[in-house]
């Protein structure tokens, strides 16, 4: 085991937010301490975000509220992406169609587009980001343009989203009712694709930077795509389960159970003859079956299946979950 914190081997975090540092309006036990230990060691942080509902100031507002660490330009929102997207493929003051939040239309407005709410304005595009406040009437009005042959741009496509009393529709689920509508499907703006991640990285200045996110499809793939180390937290959305049996693309570098954890030593896991060992755990492959040898309570036992099972299973274009055989002394 090493004797330094996993967070000391780099020079930034790039911090998801729903499910990482909050859930709905309330911070997550020990996440905002958690970062607020960065600066006395002398690593940036970044908020990268999905959730469109809310401008980066109203983000970093939430978060001061709450104690974090957190300066307007520290957070990376898909709504900026989505504008910038926009403002690449279309004519400077060019209609846009906005099915989300206040928040995503000052994005567009900003980008010099020109945010519209109604196709009888005619709008040449629609942006779709995740707003709590949107119902049928949107929905179908965004339906109604897309089909008409505009080009559609979603922020996100989380199928869900962490809050305070459970897992609720996210984004996705809301873009999926206007591809059933009209067939179509739209260009994504946010995670997981990787300019949101440069851009964080860009703007602390940052060579190694760490992403920690509690979504394999959005954090971790995304991450990954960029080329950065990824941490998954399991404070939201993806179970031990699910990141046993993730398919390649979604598999993180490190697994976590609380964001303090960034603060201790990350045991190092061996091979010894397809035995692989993490701490006091140890975890071997037969077939489609995964030995444990420690408790299902402790991490690193997951540590070490992970990484038996990954390297039995090094190319999985979907999740595949094996069979698991708990061995205790």
């Amino acid at each position: 085991m090493t004797d330094v914190s996993l967070i000391s081997l780099f020079d930034a975090l790039l911090a998801d937010l729903d499910g990482v540092v909050y859930e709905g309006p309330h911070a997550i036990p020990g996440a905002v301490e958690s970062l607020q230990q960065l600066a006395g060691l002398g690593i940036g942080l970044g908020y990268v975000t999905n959730n469109a509902s809310r401008t980066p100031a109203q983000v970093a507002a939430h978060l001061r509220e709450l104690g974090a660490p957190a300066e307007d330009d520290q957070v990376v929102s898909s709504s900026q992406a989505a504008a910038e997207l926009l403002s690449s493929m279309l004519r400077p003051g060019a209609k846009v169609l906005i099915t989300g939040s206040p928040a995503l239309a000052q994005e567009i407005e900003l980008a010099g587009l020109t945010p519209v709410s109604s196709q009888d304005e005619e709008p040449v595009a629609v942006v779709q980001g995740f707003n709590p406040g949107i119902g049928w009437k949107d929905l179908a009005e965004a339906a109604f343009v897309v089909s008409a042959g505009a080009l559609w741009v979603a922020t996100n496509t989380d199928m869900s989203i962490p809050q305070a009393r459970g897992m609720a529709p996210g984004n996705g689920t809301l873009v999926a009712a206007v591809t059933a509508a009209t067939g179509q499907t739209p260009l994504v703006a946010g995670k997981p694709e990787a300019p949101l991640f440069h851009a964080a990285a860009k703007r602390l200045a940052a060579d190694r930077p760490l992403v920690v996110g509690d979504r394999l499809d959005t954090d971790i793939l995304g991450g990954n795509n960029a080329g950065f180390a990824t941490v998954a937290v399991l404070t939201g959305v993806d179970t031990k389960h699910t990141i046993l049996a993730a398919r390649t693309a979604e598999r993180p570098d490190y697994v976590i159970s609380v964001l303090s954890d960034l603060h201790r030593p990350y045991p190092a896991i061996s091979n010894d003859d397809a035995t692989y060992r993490c701490g006091d755990a140890a975890a071997h492959v037969t077939g489609e079956t995964v030995s444990v040898q420690g408790r299902e309570d402790d991490i690193n036992a997951w540590r070490a299946a992970c990484a038996a099972w990954w390297a039995a299973v090094p190319d999985a274009a979907e999740a595949r979950a094996p069979k698991l055989e708990w061995h205790t002394q």
